[in-house]
């Protein structure tokens, strides 16, 4: 290693340190102890272009140890990325910046993807690895980077970081290259306080190429690099030993440096160890004009690949980038002819079997959609005839089998979906919506169009009992902001559930849908009802004294409900609304016409959790829900245990309107 490239590696440290020492906040340790990593990293092997920072076919680098994101920041700047300015890296962790705490996605800025809880840029990464090796077999003219990941050890003990390394030696994406942080410091101390694991026995278990290298020693990771470029059989994971705060003289190798500013004299001393002469903030002319200068050996690969684009017929371009943001519209006669004529058998359908009949239309139309179920396939109905499943050994298709790993599934749908060309979704019970909830809400925090598909969505799925049926999930997910739930009653609700999911391009959906058979409750219509939220479904024309309001599973029973009372002289509403989301956006004008004013008695019935329908609809209203865990019994008996019978409802909203 020259005295040069170290100083090129500290521009990175000293850039970081001074952040954080300004920000009086933050994580020196690993922008300090990774910096040659990342060095050799820009400087000799990744695929970018600071000028085009969105070009399709660059290398994705992803910082999954989000908390050094001072380390990522520092490279953008010194790479030349023209939105990441000096006075970005002074105002580190302020409000407005554009450098916060953790990295948000936000690609113009060279940010691949959002991190900071740990384990998820793993996943994100065999994502966009794996969206890759996919387009470079449909679009090989356009599609051939690589995919790298930065983790530390806590990285490495999040359950997700271990599914996904797991899943992407199974795969055997060989583009895919992991440096790990070997650096055996977490916060509260040394790893051996937690765990005792040989990394690289770890990924040669899982199928992955292991390099062991000194993460200090700049030759040894050129060569370790290398050696993962010429990997074509599995992915690569490059140990690399390095200290945590490397250089710091007393907090070096100790916690104290992982997520704390080291302090005015800690400071102070570093630059005397580095003979780092310059005020904060400053780099050399000479170092930052080098910096500047690595993305230039890209030049060649940049020029040749538009030069490529050119030579290509028109037809075969537009697809191309129309496949990487697709806008999605539906022409409802002519794409649902399927479902529709499905709906004219008339037949009891639990809606996963109304989605399975949606997709087998929407997979003919929409070549992005890319499907696959946590270890569920037959269960969620998320493969339909057509589909190809994807394997090391078949490695194109349109369906993955994720295995039982439902959180590394929503991490890997967030990474095909921030990668581009893909609109993935993937399915599980609802239940077990837990287990994926951190992506779930990292795919809502970043606007990303991912579908998650949850069956068996109440206490209708019977005998499997608490365990399984979900009773806070439902509410839980609403709570998630820029999250679409939507729980569709029948084959046209379901369809326009789709419908909307696809139609959003900067917020991800649930469509949460039932084991049990269901009613058709509506007649096929060409406009969305359930673009609005919520639609009456019946109603008497004059005033009304009640509404009655469910969703999915169980608008059938309002129904019931309300011919019932409508028998016994009461007048009054059935709303079904499949999506509260969309209800809470409307003007209070549309809402009244839809529930009525608060003279109307409102109740509304559904098998979960009966917390948080009040702030829904701004209103006093009697819910009929589930507020103890579920039972094992056939759904009949489930749905009398806990009262949500015609009978027994009526019985309680006539005693209610009566007072």
């Amino acid at each position: 290693m020259t005295t040069f490239m170290k100083k090129q590696a500290d521009c990175i440290r000293f850039l970081a340190v001074d952040a954080v020492e300004k920000a009086r906040s933050g994580h020196p340790g690993l922008p300090m102890g990774m910096a040659d990593v990342m060095t050799v990293l820009y400087r000799d092997f990744l695929k970018y272009n600071p000028q085009d920072p969105l070009w399709p076919d660059r290398d994705r680098f992803v910082l999954s140890a989000g908390h050094g994101s001072m380390m990522l920041y520092a490279v953008l700047y010194l790479t030349g990325y023209e939105n990441m300015t000096l006075d970005q890296l002074k105002n580190f962790r302020q409000l407005g910046s554009e450098t916060p705490g953790h990295p948000e996605h936000n690609p113009a800025y060279g940010i691949e993807t959002t991190t900071g809880p740990l384990g998820q840029g793993v996943a994100n990464a065999v994502g966009m690895a794996m969206a890759e090796r996919l387009l470079s077999h449909q679009y090989p003219e356009f599609m051939d980077h690589d995919t790298y990941v930065l983790a530390g050890d806590g990285c490495l003990m999040e359950g997700i970081a271990q599914e996904a390394i797991s899943f992407a030696g199974h795969q055997q994406l060989s583009k895919l290259t992991l440096l790990f942080d070997d650096n055996g410091i977490t916060i509260d101390g040394k790893t051996e306080l937690a765990i005792t694991i040989n990394h690289q026995q770890f990924f040669e278990s899982c199928g992955w190429h292991v390099v062991k290298v000194d993460g200090h020693d700049c030759d040894a990771i050129y060569a370790a690099l290398q050696a993962a470029k010429a990997e074509h059989q599995k992915p690569t994971a490059i140990l690399c030993k390095t200290v945590i705060g490397y250089g710091a003289p007393t907090k070096a190798g100790t916690e104290a440096v992982h997520g704390s500013p080291l302090g005015a004299q800690e400071t102070e001393l570093l630059r005397e160890a580095f003979d780092w002469p310059y005020e904060p903030f400053e780099i050399p002319d000479e170092l930052k004009q080098s910096w500047e200068a690595m993305p230039h050996r890209c030049n060649e690969a940049y020029s040749k690949w538009h030069n490529a684009l050119e030579l290509l017929p028109d037809d075969r371009r537009d697809d191309f980038f129309q496949r990487l943001n697709r806008q999605i519209t539906f022409d409802s006669k002519a794409d649902f002819s399927h479902t529709m004529a499905t709906r004219l058998e008339n037949k009891d359908m639990a809606t996963r079997k109304c989605s399975d009949v949606v997709l087998s239309d929407l997979i003919k139309f929409v070549p992005e959609l890319i499907g696959g179920s946590a270890d569920l396939t037959g269960s969620n109905n998320t493969r339909v005839a057509g589909m190809m499943a994807i394997q090391a050994q078949h490695p194109f298709g349109n369906y993955i089998h994720y295995g039982i790993r439902e959180h590394a599934m929503a991490g890997i749908m967030n990474g095909l979906a921030t990668h581009g060309g893909f609109i993935p979704y993937g399915g599980t019970f609802l239940v077990f919506s837990d287990y994926c909830r951190a992506s779930i809400r990292l795919s809502a925090l970043m606007g990303l169009r991912v579908i998650y598909v949850l069956t068996h969505d109440s206490i209708g799925l019977g005998e499997d009992g608490p365990t399984h049926q979900p009773i806070e999930q439902l509410m839980s997910l609403r709570l998630i902001p820029n999250l679409l739930v939507f729980r569709p009653a029948d084959l046209v609700e379901t369809a326009e559930a789709w419908q909307c999911a696809l139609q959003e391009t900067s917020r991800p959906s649930a469509i949460v849908l039932s084991r049990q058979n269901l009613p058709q409750l509506n007649s096929w219509r060409e406009n969305n009802q359930s673009e609005k939220g919520a639609y009456r479904l019946c109603s008497h024309s004059s005033v009304i004294q009640f509404t009655l309001i469910a969703t999915g599973s169980e608008v059938s029973l309002a129904l019931e409900v309300y011919e019932k009372l409508t028998e016994a002289g009461y007048k009054g509403a059935l709303v079904s609304m499949p999506c509260t989301d969309y209800f809470e956006q409307l003007t209070p004008e549309e809402k009244t016409e839809i529930i009525g004013d608060e003279s109307v008695s409102k109740f509304v019935i559904e098998a979960g959790t009966s917390k948080g329908w009040a702030s829904i609809l701004n209103q006093i209203v009697t819910v009929f829900g589930i507020d103890t865990y579920g039972v094992s019994a056939p759904k009949e008996d489930a749905y009398a245990h806990f009262g949500l019978t015609p009978d027994l409802l009526v019985k309680k909203i006539k005693s209610t309107l009566e007072e």
